[in-house]
C-alpha cells in the first residue's frame, strides 16, 4: 500500500508545483508590465542586467565568428562556394547561434546574479520586512528586474550577432581574402528580414521571458540559507539552459518549417 502512494505523492507534489510556477508567471508577466510605470526602476535594472552582460556578450560574439569564418570557408571551399560565406556566417548567427548563446551567457551572467541577489534579500528577511510593511515584493523588486531581463536579452542578442557578422568579415576578407563584394551581396540576397531576422529576435524575447522567469523564481522560492542560495544560483543555470534548448528546438521546427 505504501508503494502505491508514493507514485501517488510525486504526482501530486509535482502538479502543485507546477501550478506554482504558473501563478507565479501570470503574476509577473501582470507586474512587468505594470513596473513600466516606473521607468526608474526599469532602467536601473536594465543597467545592471545589460550593461553588466556587454563585455562578455561582445567578445564571445566576435570570437564565435572568427570560428564561423574558418570553418565555414573550409567547408564552402570543398564545393567552389566561398562567395557564400557571408550568407552562411549570417544565417548561422541572427537564426541560432546569436539568439541561442547569448541567452545561455545571459542565464550564466545575469541569471546567476538576480537568483543571488534575490535570494541572499530573502536570507535577510528584507522579502519579509516588505509583506510586513504592505509592500509586494514581487512588484516592487522582481517586477523591475523581469522587465528589464526581457528588455535586454534581444539588444543583447542583436550586438552578440552584429559582432559575430563583424567576425566572419574580419576572417573571410581581411584574413583568407574571399572578395569583399561577394561577401556583403550574397548576405544581403540571402537573408531575409522576416523570416531570418524576425524570427531570431523573437527566439530572444522568448528567452528573454525564460531567463528572467527562471531565475526569479528561483531565488525566490530558494531556502534562505548560505547553501539554499547557492544551491538556487545552480538550479538557475541548468534549469534555464535546458529550457532554453529545449524552446530552440520547438520554436525552430514551427518557425522553419519548409512543408
Amino acid at each position: 500500500m505504501r508503494t502505491l502512494l508514493l507514485p501517488l505523492q510525486w504526482l501530486s507534489d509535482f502538479v502543485v508545483a507546477v501550478g506554482k510556477g504558473a501563478r507565479f508567471f501570470v503574476h509577473l508577466c501582470w507586474l512587468g508590465v505594470a513596473a513600466l510605470r516606473r521607468p526608474r526602476l526599469v532602467i536601473d535594472q536594465v543597467h545592471f542586467i545589460g550593461n553588466y552582460s556587454l563585455s562578455i556578450i561582445l567578445v564571445s560574439g566576435l570570437l564565435i565568428g572568427f570560428v564561423l569564418g574558418l570553418q565555414g570557408y573550409y567547408t564552402l571551399r570543398r564545393y567552389g562556394s566561398e562567395e557564400a560565406l557571408g550568407v552562411l556566417v549570417t544565417l548561422s548567427l541572427v537564426r541560432e547561434l546569436g539568439p541561442v548563446v547569448t541567452a545561455l551567457l545571459f542565464a550564466g551572467r545575469a541569471g546567476t546574479s538576480l537568483t543571488a541577489e534575490v535570494g541572499l534579500m530573502k536570507a535577510g528577511e528584507q522579502i519579509d520586512a516588505m509583506e510586513m510593511m504592505a509592500v509586494d515584493p514581487v512588484a516592487r523588486v522582481l517586477a523591475p528586474r523581469f522587465a528589464a531581463a526581457v528588455f535586454s536579452m534581444p539588444l543583447l542578442a542583436a550586438l552578440f550577432s552584429a559582432l559575430g557578422v563583424l567576425g566572419g568579415y574580419l576572417v573571410g576578407v581581411a584574413m583568407i581574402g574571399v572578395d569583399a563584394g561577394a561577401f556583403w551581396s550574397q548576405m544581403q540576397s540571402g537573408v531575409d528580414w522576416l523570416d531570418d531576422v524576425g524570427n531570431g529576435v523573437v527566439k530572444s524575447v522568448v528567452f528573454g521571458f525564460t531567463v528572467a522567469y527562471v531565475a526569479l523564481f528561483v531565488g525566490y522560492n530558494a531556502q534562505p540559507t548560505p547553501e539554499g542560495v547557492a544551491r538556487a544560483t545552480t538550479t538557475t543555470v541548468v534549469a534555464a539552459s535546458l529550457a532554453i534548448l529545449g524552446l530552440d528546438f520547438i520554436m525552430t521546427a514551427l518557425m522553419f518549417n519548409t512543408n
